[in-house]
């Protein structure tokens, strides 16, 4: 008999590479009882990555979540483990020292006990502030080396930064295959490497199934020496999520390795759940396709988490350039069509942004090029010519050193617009904002929680903790929900014959639910939802958002001058955090100021002035969902 294989089950990681959210607080109480039951997993991956923000946009609290969540592991001796993205600590961006300090005190106190830090950009010094704080909290440790395949991304590139980690303190090391892409052989002399020189540190391995190599690569990495795997289960394995339980258990037992048994009644009882929760509504943000193997992922190599949202988000994208098309007398694309030119653009823009390793933020944000890329070029305009600030963070050096060079063309376009590159501790751009935050709730009159658990998600989460304390996010939650359920049910019924009196061509235009749209009257701007047609199948009133022809409260009237656009479709933000100072009425702007921002694909799009003058409208509250070409504000 060879050693013991363990195994962890990536219970967030799962769904979130499903779809775009996880089980609420509720049903996660429920099913931990049947998973201990399971009595095979040594681990369980409870919180971090997008887990906060998930619960946010349900309008729940995160910090219940996780208490309720991991107690019963507890206490049952089986460790939690959380995802930490380093400098970005839980969001796409980076955090401020204090803020991820306090993370980690938190998250301890809620019942983490391994904190799992990566950093997008393999940049150790990015991870060294975690292991500090991560230990000081009594956490153990383990960072990751995030894989992906290039040129630069060799076994010594890997060996290397596994040595440095763990001379730097690192408890554990996570080999973190985000997109299921590493090459087995290679991954396999990676962990070998590690053991040979520290056969004391625990190697965990975590991988994505989307391309198939991953059930070798894990055969691979415990012959190499690997202590955990991370393992999913049915029905929501392989595709863009991980290897099924069953199958690695199996193939590990044939190996001769030491394997926990599984008790099956309560495997089925998960399996149930889990169903039963995809039923209730998390199934609605589940694309079929993200259950599916993928080979097509071996050439961008994004990884499995981001496809579980990206699916849903071509969605929109694929209508907003169809709507570019018919108004332009161009045949329509389809969504394949979209996912191809994507792929390619992501493989042309990769390596001239200095191959960051395809994990979050940096996977979303070489996507999110790409797709703006493709976007803007199918309108006719340049490549380029839309780079969020983010992006422009990464690229300039502020978010960590890149792997490799960034072409010509990159450097040109920042020095042409006059944008300076940083070679110092990315940590030192992000200053404290603990004290801002904690004055911003006393004046709100808003408890810091226990363990200061409240301060730390505000000062995570701004904008979304705003809209969970308003009530707004919950509102908004319910209401897609419902437009889903209604959009579903109207799909599944019989298409009816179009009446003669109406043109055919005209009957299939007509759109099938209710469209808010942004209506003038008397030069006051309202937001009304309009029901075509038939309206049995129309989501209830109650239901919904913004009431039908009810002036938006938060509305401004239209002002006198140049109307600021959209340049995509998403959430409109006046300021990226709390603590800055937004632009209002009556405020003057010069061209090339930040007037607002477009929240889309988790990043935040700054819209600039094109020209100069007085803002006379504001026509949107923070939070507010934007079409492309909506007006904004207008400057006079």
């Amino acid at each position: 008999m060879k050693r013991e294989i363990k195994f962890s089950l990536v219970f967030r990681d799962m769904w979130q590479s499903a779809g775009k959210y996880v089980p609420t607080v509720d049903q996660l109480t429920r099913v931990a009882p049947a998973i201990i039951e399971m009595g095979c997993f040594a681990r369980v991956e409870t919180n971090g990555g997008g887990f906060e923000q998930v619960n946010l946009l349900f309008g729940e609290n995160p910090n219940r979540a996780v208490r309720e969540w991991t107690k019963p592991f507890h206490e049952a001796g089986i460790q939690t483990h959380m995802l930490d993205r380093a400098l970005n600590g839980l969001r796409m961006s980076p955090v401020p020292d204090d803020v991820r300090q306090l993370f980690y005190q938190v998250k301890k106190a809620q019942g983490t006990d391994i904190a799992r830090t990566f950093c997008g950009l393999n940049d150790v010094r990015n991870i060294a502030p975690s292991i500090r704080y991560a230990k000081a909290a009594g956490m153990i440790s383990q960072c990751s080396l995030c894989i992906t395949h290039s040129p630069i991304h060799t076994v010594e590139y890997y060996t290397k930064m596994a040595m440095e980690l763990i001379e730097l303190g690192a408890d554990e090391i996570c080999i973190k295959d985000m997109a299921g892409i590493g090459r087995p052989h290679s991954l396999g002399q990676i962990v070998a490497n590690i053991k040979a020189k520290h056969p004391e540190i625990p190697v965990q391995y975590h991988s994505h199934a989307g391309p198939g190599f991953n059930v070798a690569s894990i055969l691979e990495v415990c012959n190499a020496g690997c202590d955990y795997i991370d393992v999913g289960m049915e029905p929501l394995s392989w595709g863009t999520g991980h290897a099924d339980l069953l199958t690695v258990q199996a193939m590990l037992k044939d190996a001769g390795y030491k394997v926990p048994e599984i008790n099956m009644k309560a495997y089925m009882k998960v399996r149930s759940l889990i169903q039963e929760f995809m039923d209730d509504c998390l199934g609605l943000y589940i694309s079929p396709k993200n259950r599916l193997m993928n080979s097509l992922l071996i050439g961008p190599g994004l990884p499995g988490g981001m496809m579980g949202s990206l699916m849903s988000d071509l969605e929109k994208n694929l209508e907003t350039i169809n709507k570019n098309n018919i108004k332009n007398n161009k045949p329509l694309m389809s969504q394949d069509q979209l996912l191809i030119k994507l792929f390619d653009e992501v493989a042309y823009v990769w390596p001239r942004v200095g191959y960051p390793p395809l994990v979050t933020p940096f996977s979303q944000y070489v996507k999110n090029l790409a797709l703006m890329n493709v976007m803007q070029m199918e309108k006719g305009k340049a490549r380029w010519s839309m780079i969020a600030d983010d992006i422009w963070d990464m690229i300039l050096g502020k978010a960590g050193r890149l792997p490799g060079p960034l072409a010509p063309e990159i450097i040109e376009k920042a020095k042409a617009e006059g944008r300076k590159f940083f070679e110092g501790n990315p940590q030192d751009n992000y200053p404290d904002a603990l004290d801002k935050y904690r004055k911003l709730m006393n004046e709100k009159q808003w408890e810091t929680g226990e363990d200061d658990e409240e301060l730390f998600e505000y000062a995570m989460h701004p904008a979304q903790y705003e809209a969970y304390r308003s009530g707004k996010a919950k509102v908004e939650f319910k209401a897609d929900v419902a437009k889903r359920k209604a959009e579903k049910q109207t799909a599944a019924q019989p298409a009816t014959v179009p009446s003669q009196a109406a043109p055919a061509s005209m009957a299939m235009a007509m759109p099938t639910t209710p469209q808010v749209m942004t209506v003038d009257v008397n030069g006051q701007s309202y937001k009304v939802t309009v029901a075509f047609g038939d309206t049995a199948n129309a989501v209830p009133a109650e239901t919904q958002a913004a009431p039908a022809a009810t002036p938006a409260p938060t509305a401004a009237p239209a002002g006198t001058g140049k109307e600021v656009l959209s340049p995509l479709e998403g959430k409109f933000f006046l300021v990226k955090s709390a603590s800055d100072t937004p632009v209002k009425v009556g405020d003057v702007v010069k061209e090339g100021d930040v007037l607002c921002y477009v929240e889309a694909m988790k990043t935040y799009n700054a819209v600039r002035a094109e020209f100069s003058g007085t803002v006379t409208a504001i026509c949107l509250a923070s939070g507010d969902a934007v079409s492309e070409d909506d007006v904004l504000m207008t400057i006079q």
